[in-house]
């Protein structure tokens, strides 16, 4: 299961198009240190992985549209048998061309002589800015390079703009090959959460749920954990991204996991919430049955057209709703939205894309007054919570809180794809009603 040369291809050919008569340039990843001399495992760039499907360091990636024979050239490491002995082999210039589809390939010591027959004819070039000092100052250079012979040749890149605004969209719509990737991604995560579910009782640590979870993930195919996975018990589901996960756990607290896995680049985010000894108190389950019913009827206004802002308003209403029910605000819920009230116990969106990136590329709003309008192929988290800390400080002219509610954190979250009629959740398999995570039925997790 993984992306056919053809698709990548036909993500190529979309990006060309685009840049017109522009030369975009991408940088691939860098080695990341652990310490020392070690290193942490190599993990590409996510617009040049999504583009080229290449999984190496030190390369570059060249679009030219205007150029007769080369569209498409990527430059990279060389075969070194002595190097690739300690570090791994490389696939080596020729490879680069046969195995990545490149029109032609060169070794990344030659980036500096062949880049200019690239940008020359160029009207700008498309280039992200400060995310590498040392390769953005060898763009400018050759940037500058060519605005000196502007005014003999009259031609050249006058300007130096950003590609994502133009290359982003392409990447927030997936395809099939993704979306198969994605769901397979979702259906680690789940068999992983049930263990973690299946294994937690009083007296384990965090850290012993955190093993469970990505024993799963590395055991069933994943790369590993999409983030660093989140096992906050008690007063540490408070804590929205928290990670120490070394707390014992107590048969009073609530456990709140937050944990996806990366499956050949793409990935889930789950997060399920549940009683550590098997029953939820009294005001435990009032709290989870308020974020369920937000993030049922926030789920329901995914759905094609929707504007992205609609799942997270249709949340905060419940949850506000919820809240006066409760007696934890006071006053009109409209009012209350408008001024935030409630911002000291939820105090984050809804939801997020999801893809590549777990916080994938596309703009939310395109200006001021317009959200994004949601279309088939989008995938989203809808991941409502109620954070309810032991210092909690309610907002200005609200009541303070009861000593009963203080200490409780709740997040439900599932991965949600728009679909033409609607949507489809993708971690639909992964229970959360209030009788599945008090262990009435634990069919589900054998």
């Amino acid at each position: 299961m993984t992306i056919a040369p053809a698709e990548y291809r036909q993500r190529r050919e979309a990006l060309l198009e685009k840049i017109g008569g522009g030369t975009a340039l991408f940088r691939s990843a860098p080695m990341a240190v652990m310490h020392n001399d070690v290193e942490y495992s190599f993990r590409q760039d996510s617009d040049f992985y999504y583009l080229t499907g290449f999984d190496e360091p030190s390369a570059v990636a060249v679009f030219t549209p205007h150029h007769e024979e080369h569209q498409f050239v990527l430059f990279v490491q060389p075969k070194d048998p002595e190097k690739e002995t300690w570090v791994g082999l490389r696939a080596g210039v020729d490879a680069a061309k046969e195995r990545y589809g490149a029109d032609i390939a060169y070794s990344i010591d030659e980036l500096d002589e062949k880049l200019p027959q690239y940008i020359e004819k160029a009207d700008r070039i498309y280039h992200r800015m400060g995310r590498d000092r040392a390769f953005d100052t060898k763009v400018i250079a050759h940037w500058q390079r060519q605005l000196a012979k502007y005014q003999k040749e009259g031609r050249g890149p006058i300007a130096l703009e950003d590609p994502r605004a133009i290359f982003h969209p392409l990447r927030m719509v997936k395809s099939p090959a993704e979306l198969a990737l994605m769901r397979r991604a979702a259906e680690i995560a789940v068999d992983a959460h049930a263990r973690a579910f299946e294994v937690t009782r009083p007296g384990c640590y965090e850290y012993e749920i955190q093993a469970e979870l990505e024993y799963v993930f590395r055991k069933r195919g994943a790369l590993g954990p999409a983030y660093p996975s989140i096992v906050a018990s008690g007063v540490n589901a408070c804590i929205l991204h928290y990670i120490e996960n070394s707390r014992q756990m107590q048969d009073s607290d609530l456990l709140l996991i937050d944990a996806g896995c990366s499956y050949d680049y793409y990935n889930s985010d789950i997060t399920r919430t549940f009683p550590v000894g098997g029953r939820f108190t009294t005001e435990q389950k009032l709290l989870y049955e308020l974020v369920l019913e937000a993030q049922q009827q926030a789920i329901a206004e995914v759905k094609p057209g929707n504007p992205y802002n609609a799942f997270h308003d249709k949340a905060v209403r419940v949850l506000v709703e919820g809240f006066v029910e409760l007696g934890i605000l006071k006053g009109n819920v409209d009012q209350l939205i408008e001024e935030e009230k409630y911002k000291p116990y939820y105090m984050h969106r809804t939801g997020h894309w999801l893809g590549v990136d777990v916080h994938d590329v596309g703009a939310y709003k395109l200006g001021d007054d317009r959200w994004q309008p949601l279309q088939p192929g989008h995938v989203l988290t809808v991941e409502p919570g109620i954070y309810i800390a032991p210092d909690v400080k309610p907002a200005e002219d609200q009541p303070e809180v009861d000593d009963r509610w203080r200490g409780i954190g709740i997040r439900i979250e599932d991965d949600v794809l728009v679909t033409a009629a609607g949507q489809e959740v993708l971690t639909a398999a992964l229970p959360k009603s209030v009788e599945d995570m008090e262990r009435r039925n634990v069919a589900w997790v054998q």
